[in-house]
């Protein structure tokens, strides 16, 4: 066996040094040609062909390629050798490929072929190709090291299975501050994801650490790959849940070669769009007020302000308002700009109804104006006086500005505001929308307004507003969008989404088992699904989960089954680590010492990621201030966090989701804190699910009821300093 290991490094050593003096060869001869600079546009077109190759060929050197698969196709008289890369290098000389890119239809096999002897086949341009793998291996080379070779999959040696060891091997490593490219590991049920068709609205739905996001930006190259003349990377975006959130994934697309994609929150988005017209509350308060511990939080049901104004009732009510302000904005009488001269109501009726009919409402204004305008000009130049053209000119501009004042051009916030005043309502609020609007929303909704502050369910009905004014241009168009942690949006904001979004081509992502933010987010995809054509949706699970060890899943999805009863657990991967620690703490101060020491121990090791997660940002600063006071350099991570540095992190749960953790430290997981809800429960398996390698649960005398039933062999409980 070792004898055939060492064959097979050699083998690999020997292809790598031949590869890489390929390559090489070839980003000398790139390199070597001067940049075109000037205006021929035949040979700009050259230009970036020879700057996308250097790129490439810079990107490949390093790296060149991580599989290899030996593949005999039916008809065939021997397996070819294939190598797997991030970028396709071609041998100039040969005309044949050097490696393939993991994009093109045959590098599928090297994901979808998971074991067996029976052929394989994949989908080409030509149709499908079967045909019989051989070898299935995986290598690691970094900076042209050959690292490790791993063989999967190997038909002479009689085991029909592909092995796991190489999965396993990085789900070990260690996280830094930014999430990586898993274009090495992807697995076939990703594989089918991120080669699904283009105009297709996928909806995921996948467990903690399943690489749901991961996926989905290696959908977004893969598009690019695969339909390189439909979609383009700068009409493509991706709706993030936070800035931080956005700088932790933002090594994952230039690692790929993809650049120019739109990243945005979505409230950043729809801020840009209404030219901040309006400001967003604090959200800290609001999250505060949501999350905070005991009778002090709100009830979450449909009447809550996220679920009412994020309701696809909510669309149907302002559209019907939209309508009626449409029929009604016009002013219903004629223009007399001076004695004896009328434009009659029913030719602007004409101009407005039929003319103009197919611009947006605002625009149509514009252009009903400009019109009268123009019948005004032509009817003074029929007064040959001068002195009286220069007086009945004078009177028609002030008819004019009259008349555009009673026709009110409305902003989408002076639209929206007025809606929501119920002692006064403006003209075009149906009878259904002020006998559907709740009371206490549209009061404490005017309170905000009155100092043009919104929420975040308020920005999806003002873009909505803003695009019936003034219609959506091309550059607002995507070619394809992407909405990470989907649960928690609302069903108005994709609606919106998809009136921005070319051909449904959506990937709608996330965890209803993560789905802390219930009052604003959905409660099943059917609340999506719906939305769009059934024959344009498609809907995929990811149930393993890749992340954490098998206690640490275990643990977490007992957590969540106490207050979620049905939830949608995860599967582990064969990765054992160690017990849960669960330390009992006399008082809060023993409770921060015990949070630093377990810092500290960690710190020990190779761990170079650790989150101390609690249950609210208030709760953070006395634990920072401990770790502070023992001389360890923390992180404490807010609502308005921008960036994730790594290290050692303070951050309460709701803030945590989507991020990973070689270690996690759950601090404050009392009786109080986290209570026996569904709310509570998925709060806690979020923080849970954040660990790869270690998770710790420190609680005071009366621990979480959700801590009940967790079974002996997963926990190892001690007293805090024991």
């Amino acid at each position: 066996m070792e004898t055939k290991l060492q064959s097979a490094y050699q083998e690999e050593l020997q292809r790598l040094e031949e590869t890489s003096r390929q390559i090489d060869a070839q980003l000398k001869r790139l390199q070597a040609i001067p940049p075109y600079r000037g205006d021929d546009l035949t040979e700009q077109s050259l230009e970036a062909v020879r700057e996308s190759g250097r790129r490439n060929m810079a990107r490949a050197i390093e790296e060149p390629y991580f599989g290899r698969l030996d593949f005999q196709e039916n008809g065939q008289s021997a397996p070819a050798t294939l190598y797997i890369g991030k970028v396709g290098v071609d041998d100039p000389d040969t005309s044949k490929l050097l490696v393939i890119d993991w994009r093109a239809p045959v590098a599928s096999l090297f994901y979808s072929f998971t074991g067996g002897l029976e052929q394989a086949e994949y989908e080409s341009p030509e149709g499908l190709v079967a045909g019989l793998v051989y070898l299935k291996r995986n290598i690691v080379i970094r900076k042209q090291i050959l690292q490790r070779v791993v063989d999967t999959y190997d038909r002479s040696a009689g085991d029909p299975a592909v092995t796991d060891e190489f999965l396993l091997y990085r789900l070990g490593e260690n996280k830094d501050n930014k999430l990586r490219d898993i274009v090495s590991t992807i697995q076939a049920e990703q594989d089918r994801i991120i080669r699904a068709a283009k105009n297709t609205a996928l909806i995921i739905q996948g467990v903690a650490g399943s690489g749901k996001t991961t996926v989905a930006l290696h959908r977004l190259a893969f598009l690019l790959y695969q339909y390189r003349d439909q979609v383009h990377a700068e009409k493509m975006m991706i709706f993030a849940p936070s800035r931080m959130f956005l700088d932790y994934i933002s090594g994952v697309l230039p690692e790929l070669g993809v650049g120019s994609i739109q990243q945005s929150t979505f409230a950043d988005w729809a801020l840009d769009l209404l030219d901040h017209e309006v400001k967003l509350a604090d959200p800290a308060e609001r999250l505060a007020a949501w999350f905070a511990v005991g009778p002090e939080r709100p009830p979450i049901d449909d009447t809550a302000p996220g679920r009412w104004k994020g309701s696809v009732r909510f669309v149907q009510l302002l559209e019907d308002c939209l309508r009626k302000y449409e029929a009604g904005a016009l002013p219903d009488t004629d223009f007399e700009p001076w004695e004896r001269k009328k434009l009659p109501a029913d030719t602007i009726r004409g101009w407005w109804d039929v003319e103009n009919k197919h611009y947006p409402l605002m625009k149509r204004r514009e252009r009903v104006i400009a019109r009268m305008k123009r019948w005004l000009e032509m009817e003074l130049d029929k007064v040959w006086e001068a002195s009286r053209r220069k007086e009945l000119k004078k009177s028609a501009a002030q008819k004019l500005r009259a008349y555009e004042k009673a026709w009110t051009a409305l902003t989408p916030f002076g639209f929206y505001k007025a809606l929501f005043d119920v002692k006064q309502p403006p003209f075009y609020a149906t009878k259904e929308l002020c006998a559907a609007l709740p009371e206490s929303l549209a009061s404490a909704s005017a309170a905000q307004f009155k100092k043009k502050l919104v929420q975040p369910e308020d920005l999806a009905p003002l873009v909505y507003i803003r695009d019936t004014f003034w219609g959506i241009s091309g550059e607002h168009m995507f070619d394809h969008t992407v909405i990470d942690e989907a649960q928690d949006f609302s069903p108005f904001q994709v609606e919106l989404l998809r009136r921005h979004t070319k051909n449904d081509s959506f990937s709608i992502l996330g965890d209803l088992s993560q789905g802390i933010h219930g009052y604003q987010g959905i409660h099943a995809w059917d609340e999506f699904s719906s939305l769009f054509e059934t024959e344009r949706t498609g809907y995929f699970e990811l149930e393993r989960s890749y992340r954490s060890t098998m206690e640490i899943i275990h643990f977490a999805n007992h957590v969540l089954q106490a207050g979620v009863p049905n939830a949608k657990l995860a599967v582990p991967v064969f990765r054992s680590g160690e017990p849960i620690r669960i330390l009992r703490a006399a008082s809060p101060k023993q409770a921060a010492a015990a949070a630093v020491a377990a810092v500290e121990r960690i710190r020990g090791g190779s761990a170079q990621a650790i989150a101390v997660i609690t249950r609210t940002e208030k709760a953070s600063a006395p634990v920072y201030k401990a770790l502070q006071q023992a001389g360890i350099e923390a992180h404490l991570i807010g609502a308005a966090q921008q960036h994730y540095g790594g290290g050692v992190s303070v951050v309460p749960a709701y803030l945590a989701k989507g991020l990973e953790f070689d270690a996690v430290i759950l601090f404050g997981v009392d009786a109080d804190a986290y209570e026996a809800t569904p709310q509570d429960a998925k709060l806690l398996y979020v923080g849970c699910t954040r660990a790869l390698h270690e998770l710790v649960l420190i609680h005071g005398a009366d621990p979480s009821p959700l801590l009940a039933q967790i079974p002996s062999e997963l926990i190892q409980i001690q007293e805090a300093g024991a």
